[in-house]
């Protein structure tokens, strides 16, 4: 009797495949037919996050089921296909998950149970949440961070004072999950996170950024003026953050992640599953239009420059699919990244976006560089998967610190 394979299987099980067919029919049906226009409004999609509520799309049910799809693939396998849709849309429905897997990584299951329902609302009466941790002077240096809690004991209510930018969702939503500094001596070892419940004062929007790609997806500075809330809004509980700052301050192991980077290394995988659905879909745009255009008599595609270009672009799409679906599936298995292989998907998937897109616009030629062909769009969204939730430099330190056990700088 042979034992059961210690490793992952690739092979996408009937519900796999139905979730991919469903989450493509909708991206193919009303996410690609929206895109340009909302890209171009730089507004938030509310009529196409109505509609994928209207089909449990955005629901906390369905990311909850994905999450805990004990293959791992869930999440990766429908984040492709919605992106493949259309990043910007595809962002703002999944951007309130990034606040909710703040509150799963840090929160207690009281917690969880109370706030993460609330974060998606329902047909008809939506609500948003959002993940505020990067600063003006603390994007990639989370130990810079200067936003404060401080304890008010008399009122058992947490004082939060700082400015969080580059916020998805920020100031639009309805719950803000916020990451501040408890003890500033300790850096990234005294923070921690705290719900901002809906309406609550000192809390309002900042600057609203204008981005190169991505632009449905709103993108904000969230101003926190004595903004006061509930102790039960800590994440975790006053007793373990106490029990944690205590063997920090003692010298010992603080006993739990940093909250801004627990919640990253929960999402990097899916993170990647964006950027490959991004790349598949201006590969396949490029594929088509080789295969159709002729030039000096033939399809450009007979051209051993443009297929050789295309034979590229396929295998780097795989690669990076190969990647991120094995971290999802460590992650699912409780594996630790050893060679942090979360960091390896992220790095490689974005890296690829980038230049699949460029590449699909080069062969499209003058075509590429308007707006009349969507692979412009792509382009322009590509990017930020080099620089959001953790740049690719920034990867890079993170596996040659794994790698190699030095503290690289």
């Amino acid at each position: 009797m042979t034992s059961p394979p210690s490793g992952p299987s690739f092979d996408l099980t009937p519900d796999h495949l139905e979730l991919r067919d469903w989450v493509h029919t909708f991206a193919a049906d009303v996410v690609r037919p929206a895109a340009a226009e909302w890209d171009e409004r730089e507004e938030f999609p509310w009529p196409v996050l109505e509609e994928a509520a209207k089909i449990g799309l955005y629901t906390l049910d369905f990311f909850a089921t994905q999450s805990f799809d004990p293959s791992g693939l869930g999440i990766p396998v429908a984040m492709e296909e919605l992106f493949w849709g259309d990043a910007g849309i595809g962002l703002c429905i999944v951007g309130t998950t990034l606040a909710a897997a703040g509150v799963v990584a840090s929160g207690t299951q009281e917690q969880v149970a109370e706030w993460a329902p609330q974060m998606f609302g329902e047909p008809g009466d939506l609500r948003l949440a959002a993940f505020c941790s990067s600063e003006p002077d603390a994007g990639s240096d989370v130990g810079a961070m200067r936003t404060r809690a401080r304890y008010d004991e008399a009122t058992d209510e947490w004082v939060l004072n700082g400015t969080k930018t580059w916020a998805t969702n920020g100031g639009l939503a309805d719950i803000h999950v916020v990451t501040a500094v408890v003890d500033p001596e300790l850096r990234t070892r005294g923070q921690a996170s705290f719900i901002v419940p809906p309406k609550t004062e000192g809390l309002s929007q900042g600057q609203k950024f204008a981005k190169h790609g991505i632009r449905a997806s709103h993108t904000a500075e969230v101003v926190l003026d004595d903004v006061r809330v509930p102790g039960r809004c800590l994440l975790g509980g006053k007793e373990k953050l106490d029990e944690r700052l205590a063997r920090a301050r003692e010298g010992g192991k603080a006993g739990a992640a940093n909250a801004s980077m627990a919640t990253f290394e929960r999402t990097r995988p899916a993170v990647g599953a964006q950027a490959i659905g991004i790349a598949r879909a201006a590969y396949e745009i490029a594929l088509d239009y080789a295969k159709t255009r002729e030039q000096f008599g033939k399809p450009i595609i007979e051209n051993q420059a443009i297929a050789f270009t295309l034979a590229d672009m396929a295998t780097s799409i795989e690669a990076s699919r190969l990647l991120v679906w094995r971290a999802a599936w460590m992650a699912s298995q409780g594996k630790s990244f050893e060679k942090a292989e979360g960091s390896m998907s992220k790095l490689f998937a974005g890296e690829t976006a980038v230049r699949v897109t460029e590449r699909a616009m080069q062969i499209l030629g003058g075509n590429g560089y308007t707006r009349e062909y969507p692979v412009e769009r792509m382009a322009r969204d590509a990017k930020i998967y080099t620089i959001f939730e953790g740049t690719s430099e920034i990867q890079r330190l993170v596996i040659a610190r794994s790698i190699s056990g030095a503290p690289i700088r």
